[in-house]
């Protein structure tokens, strides 16, 4: 019985979202956002050069259709392409939503049926009845930030009155979310994850997709986000690719904030950490998993560390990283096994504004043939795991293998 390995790049787009135009950054529209191509583009163009240099190198990205997936979504043809080994696509998302609970519910067969609640782009940005209840259950007189913001720039911003007052440091962003920033040892951690998991019924009840706790420590002049990050996410309305797959017996293996993008349902068992450890991970699922088994994996730090903070060198360097590591994945994988390379939705760093941009995403595997699967939808891309793993399973789209 063959596995299946499903791979979240998180934010890797690749351009050509049709409804582009109704998604803004700082006011103005994502359309022609592309984060595969205008990162391919600017080290074309020596433009980041930061710890790497040269055109991007992701050989075994390529070799899987990489570049024919941004031309079928976008236009732009780059390259250079070796022989293709694996089958391609570009993927559609039909949710409204250009974060991460919908790109991936929708991808494990699931778009969302409703509305997210967004906060508003205005100081404050929560209702008072909202920080109300927050102070009630923070047991302070009162929160700080309370408006849209970036996390390492609020963190500093009013690292000093947190440590004197002791007040959670509370802001949103275009995504339906509100994230809680405290830090580790003045604030707590434990305190700061069951603030968070009192709240996430009350944010969920109002159609805010997350409650997000981010840690932190260190000085002002020396802290950082730590790995004890927790997502507090709504459960999906229906049965996704995970409990289809836990429902027939097969073990479910969930890498990096899978678990908790899917509240632990339909998980077996989870690794998490930062992205270096995620692949130790991964590698080490290729090695172990067996037969029948499902392996989700998201890496996330293309979309933290880079893609919020604009950082074109930054992100290039991660991708480079990345595809340099994919041979020790190659190497454990059986005959049969499907290994599947996509994203959630794009966040160029090279477009105006810091949140997502909304994009096509690349559908790339390993292991079914080689050639075009077409234009496809984000949820063709859970049809396709669930019928290379013999499921019997009604979630949205088709499979394309």
């Amino acid at each position: 019985m063959s596995r299946a390995f499903l791979v979240v790049m998180d934010s890797v787009g690749c351009g050509g979202a049709a409804d582009a135009d109704t998604f803004f950054n700082a006011g103005q529209p994502d359309t022609k956002s592309n984060t595969w191509g205008h990162i391919a583009k600017a080290c074309d163009a020596g433009l980041a050069e930061g710890g790497r240099s040269g055109p991007l190198n992701v050989p075994n990205l390529a070799a899987l259709g990489l570049w024919q997936a941004v031309e079928a979504a976008s236009g732009l043809v780059l390259g250079p392409r070796p022989d293709l080994q694996g089958k391609w696509a570009s993927a559609s998302e039909v949710s409204r939503g250009k974060d991460t609970p919908s790109g991936h519910w929708e991808l494990a067969g699931v778009p969302v049926p409703f509305e997210w609640t967004y906060f508003p782009d205005t100081v404050p940005a929560f209702p008072d009845d909202l920080v109300a209840k927050v102070c009630e259950l923070a047991r302070t007189e009162g929160i700080l930030g309370n408006c849209h913001a970036s996390g390492m720039p609020v963190i500093e911003k009013h690292f000093d009155e947190h440590q004197s007052t002791g007040w959670p440091i509370c802001y949103t962003s275009a995504d339906s979310v509100f994230q809680i920033a405290a830090h580790e040892d003045t604030f707590g951690l434990e305190r700061l994850l069951k603030l968070c998991e009192d709240l996430a019924p009350i944010l969920h009840d109002m159609r805010v997709g997350r409650v997000i706790a981010r840690p932190f420590v260190g000085t002002k002049t020396d802290f950082k986000r730590t790995k004890n990050r927790h997502d507090y996410a709504m459960l999906p309305p229906s049965d996704t690719l995970c409990d289809a797959a836990h429902a027939a017996g097969r073990e479910v293996r969930a890498i990096g904030k899978i678990g908790d993008i899917f509240s632990i349902r339909g998980i077996t068992s989870l690794k998490k950490g930062v992205d270096a450890d995620l692949m130790v991970s991964l590698i080490d699922a290729a090695k172990e998993a067996p037969d029948g088994s499902l392996t989700f994996a998201n890496f996330v730090e293309f979309d933290t560390l880079y893609g919020h903070p604009r950082d074109v060198s930054g992100y290039a360097r991660a991708l480079e990283w990345f595809d340099a590591e994919l041979p020790k994945v190659f190497a454990h994988l059986k005959d049969g096994d499907l290994i599947l390379f996509t994203a959630d939705h794009g966040n160029d760093p090279c477009w105006i504004g810091t949140d997502h941009t909304r994009e096509q995403v690349p559908v790339l595997m390993r292991g079914v043939g080689q050639g075009a699967a077409g234009p496809i939808a984000f949820a063709d891309v859970g049809a396709s795991v669930a019928a290379h793993l013999g499921l019997d399973w009604r979630g949205a789209g088709k499979s394309v293998l």
